[in-house]
């Protein structure tokens, strides 16, 4: 039998040709008191939880998207997205900045009523976030990101989303660190950092546009 050759999914990488190759991703939920808020959650600081989507949801700057299959309520989350040059377990906050090789702006796509389904049945919700084409994500940019500066997101021209780094409840550091003493963190690994009040539903045909300070704008277009 042959065996089938595999390419493991890649990220641009700003002012160069280079990829940055993607081994796993991690998302950290509710890390923005507004949007824990919105969401129906307590926003007080507590131990961050984490889900996962599959290397091969990232989807590049200006792709054009089929709309997902299962849905007819999907939401945008515009996220900052930390790409780890190095990892470890049991990272101590203030060795965690060591391991970051860049960040970009991502979107974490959302199957929301697959999710309200499978929470009201008290059952995993992996396919209402790591499903195909869930995790669109810009060019990285080198280096330790801010810690403050504007995140948001609209469609089709109009504001959806719009808040600031700053208002993280737990910094970049600090999910890092938690993160490694529940999985050995490695090159490769992508952790997506929570997102802002403001997520809501995309329709076919739409445009959306995602913003952070300082890196790449990342735009991904439904199709109709």
């Amino acid at each position: 039998m042959h065996i089938p050759h595999v390419t493991a999914p890649t990220v641009a990488i700003a002012g160069t040709t280079d990829r940055f190759p993607v081994r796993r991703i991690f998302c950290v939920g509710q890390n923005y008191a507004d949007h824990a808020r919105e969401m129906g959650s307590d926003p007080d600081r507590q131990e961050p939880f984490f889900f996962s989507k599959p290397a091969d949801a990232v989807v590049a700057n200006a792709t054009t998207l089929p709309f997902p299959l299962k849905t007819e309520d999907l939401h945008h989350e515009v996220e900052l997205v930390i790409a780890l040059g190095a990892g470890g377990k049991d990272i101590a906050v203030e060795y965690a900045a060591a391991t970051i090789f860049g960040a970009g702006v991502g979107i974490d796509l959302t199957r929301r009523d697959l999710q309200a389904a499978a929470k009201k049945a008290g059952r995993p919700w992996d396919m209402a976030k790591g499903f195909d084409r869930s995790a669109p994500v810009g060019a990285l940019t080198l280096g330790v990101p801010a810690t403050k500066g504007s995140i948001a997101l609209a469609i089709d021209g109009e504001t959806r989303q719009s808040g600031d780094l700053s208002m993280m409840i737990w910094s970049v550091p600090e999910i890092i660190a938690t993160l490694s003493t529940f999985v050995e963190l490695a090159p490769g690994d992508l952790i997506f950092t929570g997102t802002p009040a403001g997520v809501g539903p995309i329709r076919r045909g739409q445009i959306v546009h995602a913003t952070i300070d300082g890196f790449e704008t990342l735009e991904v277009t439904f199709a109709a």
